[in-house]
């Protein structure tokens, strides 16, 4: 399983905490007899290797970012697009409101499977484009020395991150996009267990929910249940 950093879906491998999307596909995979070999890779590659079968899963995704790949049919989190700015200034969204600010997004993302991602992939300028595992801390850079206006990033994601930082009292959520998308660990097409796979990790949600243990693994990274 691969996928860049993004805690608290996914972190540091190996980790006391290494995200609740890992914490849940392990418990789910172990029921089926398998194993998780869990690194960290930049997203665009992680998708490609995904989709070659080099790699069997990818953590983290929208059904938006690969819909080929083979998805469980029960969520594993859910995620809405925040709209960061720097302390004292203001950000209300539309699509005119964005294209007139300099933007910071990551390569390969998903933000909304529609209008915001048909306007990345325009490569205008306004457009800044970060790649590789820091990706989301040069993102905050550039908003942090005003080389940029907003940052698009998952809420949870980026919060934890501004902490890491230092900077929680510098960068700011401005407005969500306020439609939640739901998160899976996705799996290969040309891989013939990821079926297997995939049934493992949608039985696996749904038992961890009956049984209480997702609202505890939830909780220990301070986020509830998505349901």
């Amino acid at each position: 399983i691969r996928a860049d950093e993004w805690y608290p879906m996914n972190g540091t491998p190996g980790a006391e905490k290494p995200g609740f999307m890992i914490e849940i596909a392990q418990r789910a995979l172990e029921k089926g007899g398998h194993s998780i070999d869990y690194k960290l890779m930049p997203w665009e590659r992680a998708i490609d290797e995904t989709r070659k079968g080099s790699v069997d899963c990818v953590v983290g995704a929208y059904e938006a970012d690969a819909p080929d790949l083979i998805f469980p049919d029960e969520a594993m989190g859910e995620d809405d697009t925040g709209f960061y700015v720097a302390k004292g200034n203001s950000y209300t969204h539309s699509m005119d409101a964005l294209k007139s600010k300099k933007i910071g997004v990551i390569g390969g993302y998903a933000y909304d499977d529609g209008e915001i991602d048909a306007y990345i992939a325009t490569n205008d300028p306004n457009v800044s484009i970060s790649k590789g595992n820091d990706a989301l801390e040069k993102n905050i850079k550039k908003l942090e020395a005003g080389r940029i206006d907003v940052v698009l990033e998952s809420p949870p994601v980026i919060n934890a991150k501004l902490a890491e930082m230092g900077l929680a009292d510098k960068i700011v959520l401005a407005t969500t996009l306020g439609d939640p998308s739901a998160l899976y660990v996705a799996c290969s097409p040309t891989n013939p267990k990821s079926k297997e796979y995939a049934q493992l990790m949608g039985d696996g949600v749904r038992e961890l929910r009956a049984s209480g243990e997702l609202a505890k693994i939830m909780a220990r990274y301070g986020l509830q249940d998505w349901k």
